[in-house]
């Protein structure tokens, strides 16, 4: 036998042992979990079950089978081929592999050496050790019924400009959470603390709001939001997104003495009546960082002229929402939001000189997914340069979220309405003005 044929005969040995070796959670199972899975499948985080442990794994073998294999978990949802991002969990079809094969014999436990050393997650569900926690206003959910977007405004911690390297926001009630959003306003005098505002909509039987023409002026949240003028976002939970960390950037975000916090809190009622305390977490920058972490959302046209999805259509294209960049920045993440009839969106950007990229496409969007995107390098943005969100919305039957595919569908609050908002954020030099970097193309609903 020849050299190279012995090296090759030795190859495919090995290959063949190695797909013929016991499969265990110890050795094999465990480090997938760790990367990919972990960070929501533990106690206090949104997975209904934890895979810390053998104990609370096993029972899920077969689920978790079925749930790779059909590449339905870890939820992931941008689209191959576009972007690289560094928060991507999508497993190989290697992990898928040897995920099924550990279920097929039987989810064996395997020797307790082999395991890798316990993840060393922060306390009581947090995704980042906060450095300060602020409690929430509690707020009672009933148990039916419309709940509008309530602000109630607290006095921020902090007594001097401080520089925040990460939010947080921990839900108590995940299941009942449309979102909670996190505001900074100056402090005025007329400012009345923990007292819940929100704007009165009116809204026919089923529930949605009466058709917005076009010019008239939209009422968007409660009324501290509404005294602010432009609305500040700072962060948000929604359903998959609950961190925002700026310290992987060097960036960070400046609260200036005498801020306010305002909770943007909207909650969507189950069937039982909830108290609802949540918690907001910081991490304080130990020096002044180099860079500036912005939020920003873009939206479509909201009058009912340009926003109408028609009963039953399976693929309604929305009104574009656009915004040009008047300063030099970088792109570091990415969110859609729609709501529940929401199918895709994509990002496309429009340089100044002519050029013409997409940063992300979400061809399968879910309103219980509604997943950030960190790109893995970040986009530089020149000046001048246009970024246009594109979107579809199913209508129809087929979509087994829909709640009535028989009606028109406007823009609204509620999640049986819809939205058409591209997020994103950037960094950028420190001493810009926040306020002049974008200039939106279509009514601005967000921005931070």
């Amino acid at each position: 036998m020849s050299r190279i044929a012995f090296v090759f005969a030795l190859t495919l040995s090995a290959t063949a042992a190695d797909l013929t070796s016991p499969v265990t959670f110890n050795k094999d199972i465990l480090p997938v979990l760790q990367k990919n899975c972990q960070s929501c499948h533990r106690p206090n985080q949104i997975a209904p079950m934890s895979f810390l442990d053998y104990k609370s794994t096993r029972p899920w073998a077969k689920a978790m089978k079925a749930a790779v294999v059909k590449r339905q978990m870890p939820p992931w949802f941008a689209d191959p081929g576009v972007g690289h991002f560094r928060n991507d969990r999508t497993l190989s079809q290697a992990d898928i592999d040897v995920i099924s094969k550990w279920a097929d014999a039987g989810a064996p436990e395997g020797d307790p050496h082999d395991m890798p050393p316990a993840v060393a997650w922060p306390e009581k569900g947090w995704q980042i050790k906060p450095d300060i926690v602020v409690d929430m206003p509690e707020f009672k959910v009933p148990a039916k019924g419309v709940v509008e977007w309530t602000d109630i405004t607290i006095p921020s911690p902090f007594k001097k400009d401080t520089w925040i390297t990460s939010m947080e926001i921990l839900p108590d009630h995940p299941d009942l959470i449309h979102h909670i959003g996190v505001l900074f306003r100056p402090h005025t005098p007329d400012v009345q603390y923990y007292k819940p505002e929100w704007a009165i909509i009116p809204r026919d039987e089923s529930g949605s709001a009466f058709p917005r023409k076009k010019g008239e002026k939209a009422v968007i949240s409660g009324s501290a939001q509404q005294r602010q003028g432009t609305i500040t976002i700072e962060a948000s939970y929604v359903p998959g997104i609950s961190a925002f960390d700026y310290r992987i950037y060097g960036a960070g975000k400046l609260v200036p003495a005498g801020t306010d916090i305002v909770f943007s809190m909207h909650y969507t009622p189950n069937g039982t009546e909830v108290l609802d305390h949540s918690k907001l977490g910081f991490t304080i920058a130990k020096k002044e960082p180099d860079r500036r972490y912005m939020t920003f959302a873009i939206s479509s046209p909201a009058d009912a002229d340009s926003f109408a999805i028609p009963p039953n259509d399976p693929n309604w294209e929305s009104p574009t929402a656009e915004a040009t960049f008047q300063e030099d920045c970088d792109i570091v993440w990415m969110q859609p939001h729609m709501h529940v009839r929401g199918k895709d969106m994509r990002y496309d950007l429009e340089f100044p000189d002519g050029r013409k990229q997409t940063i992300l496409s979400v061809s399968h969007y879910d309103f219980n997914w509604q997943l950030g995107y960190e790109v893995a390098e970040p986009i530089h943005i020149p000046k001048g340069t246009k970024l246009i969100g594109r979107a579809h919305f199913d209508n129809s039957p087929n979509n087994k979220f829909n709640p009535d595919p028989s009606r028109t569908v406007y823009y609204g609050n509620q999640s049986w309405e819809e939205m058409m908002q591209p997020w994103f954020a950037v960094i950028m030099d420190k001493k810009l003005d926040p306020k002049k970097v974008l200039k939106r193309g279509s009514p601005a609903v967000n921005g931070a």
